[in-house]
């Protein structure tokens, strides 16, 4: 069978960077659903929480995963559920909005009252606080920066030209942050009861059943030390997690994915999560743990790339079509396989394939593009890191906060979920290093560790 490949869309959709909107039509004929090869249903679980468990009472929970797996579409997927469900959503990417590097609980209070504003004035309802009207006055005055705002002006422009006048200088947001910090209790009450109570008052006038934010992209907050000693990302979710979760409506944060294996990761689950654990988007299962393919990942693999290039073809359809995209099955086998399962490393690794010729694509092709994306992670790999990788390899494990901030975050490892639990596998392309083989043909030497240590 034949059919015509529209390439200028398959390219387009084959961009690493573009997150689906699960709401639209348009982009929803890609999605593809992973929960029963990951291991787990985040996006029905976080949804559970909020339509059948708790309507009425504020939620906060805390979502979190390798960047680049998914957990965006996954986002806009649980966005569209909830919306059927009757919920106003409020979803934003607070990279938009915020500073990850230099980052504190006031911007993203902050952030949560101007988007939720931004999205109830669309529809409508709009406010007008008392208590920001007087900030906004106040800190034009303290930051001796006149901040041009009528009382009848919406809340959202308010914060919008705050946020301008300090973005771009980090004095004056540090001065701001001196002004804002003893007032953030005050600002939480005021978000709590000028906002999010008549938000979710006037939407239940109109028939829905209450208010939901879900603030994307917070898992990116740069770990940089502070002052205290302490990382940002403790800093934020950890000693100041009680006051985020305070906010009076579902709330989903994404969260830095290091914190899971944090020393007090029970003190973040308490303090932030209100004692339930964050959830763990882990990469689609595409290998077992003896190192031979899982079947059932392999083939949603397929059909994720089969539905970039073909979003029309029904399913068993598509099968048939893999020629039109690759010289042979085994090749897009070799692409699935070498991804990990990370859904941004294979349409990274595809969308370089189109950048270098049109389909369908040879194994040459293939194999210069995973030589490439190799020989990009062996530059940044050292010798004491090759030793943690090793230890990966040979126990599949990780522990602690160090080896997690040099493995997971560089993309070395891979987690993964099955019916026995977590794991954790190196990455495929590493592992065909002429390294990493040796050290799977020497395992069972007593020897190992000196001939890791001295090679």
């Amino acid at each position: 069978m034949r059919t015509t490949l529209n390439l200028s869309q398959f390219f387009k959709a084959c961009n690493p960077s573009r997150t689906l909107v699960i709401g639209d039509p348009s982009d929803r004929q890609y999605y593809i659903d992973f929960a029963d090869v990951r291991g787990c249903k985040i996006v029905e679980e976080l949804q559970r929480t909020i339509v059948r468990i708790s309507p009425d009472e504020p939620t906060c929970q805390l979502f979190t995963g390798h960047i680049g797996c998914g957990k965006s579409t996954e986002l806009q997927r649980l966005k569209a559920e909830l919306e059927m469900a009757g919920f106003h959503v409020v979803y934003f990417e607070s990279s938009q909005d915020l500073d990850l590097a230099d980052i504190d609980v006031s911007d993203i209070l902050l952030s949560v009252a101007r988007q939720v504003s931004v999205s109830l004035e669309a529809i409508g309802i709009k406010f007008k606080p008392n208590y920001f009207a007087n900030l906004f006055q106040e800190i034009g005055d303290f930051l001796q920066t006149p901040i041009d705002l009528s009382a009848q002006a919406e809340l959202s422009l308010g914060i919008a030209k705050i946020t301008a006048k300090t973005k771009d200088s980090p004095q004056l947001r540090n001065q701001l942050r001196q002004y804002l910090e003893p007032r953030t209790n005050s600002i939480l009450q005021a978000i709590n009861e000028e906002v999010l109570d008549k938000a979710i008052e006037q939407l239940k006038a109109k028939g829905q059943k209450g208010l939901v934010v879900i603030v994307d992209n917070l898992d990116r907050v740069d770990v940089r030390p502070l002052a205290s000693g302490r990382s940002q990302p403790e800093y934020l979710f950890i000693d100041r997690g009680e006051q985020l979760r305070r906010l009076k409506c579902h709330v989903v944060y994404t969260i830095p994915l290091g914190l899971i294996f944090s020393n007090e990761y029970e003190t973040l689950k308490n303090r932030l999560g209100g004692g339930i654990a964050p959830k763990v988007l882990p990469m689609v299962l595409v290998r077992q743990r003896n190192g031979t393919d899982s079947e059932p990942g392999m083939s949603l693999l397929r059909q994720l790339v089969l539905a970039r290039a073909f979003p029309e073809i029904p399913w068993n359809t598509r099968l048939g079509l893999i020629t039109e995209l690759f010289e042979h099955p085994e090749i897009l086998d070799r692409l699935c396989r070498v991804s990990g399962g990370h859904i941004r490393n294979l349409l990274g690794l595809l969308y370089s394939c189109l950048q270098r010729q049109d389909p369908p694509f040879g194994r040459d092709c293939l194999e210069a593009v995973i030589k490439d994306y190799r020989d990009d992670l062996l530059l940044a790999i050292d010798e004491e890191e090759w030793q943690l990788l090793y230890e990966v390899v040979n126990q599949q494990s990780v522990r602690g906060e160090t080896e997690y901030q040099r493995l997971l975050r560089s993309m070395f490892v891979f987690e993964y979920r099955d019916p026995l639990g977590r794991w954790f596998g190196i990455s495929p392309a590493l592992a065909e290093t002429e390294k990493v083989l040796a050290w799977q043909q020497q395992v069972t030497k007593p020897s190992l560790h000196e001939s890791i240590v001295n090679s």
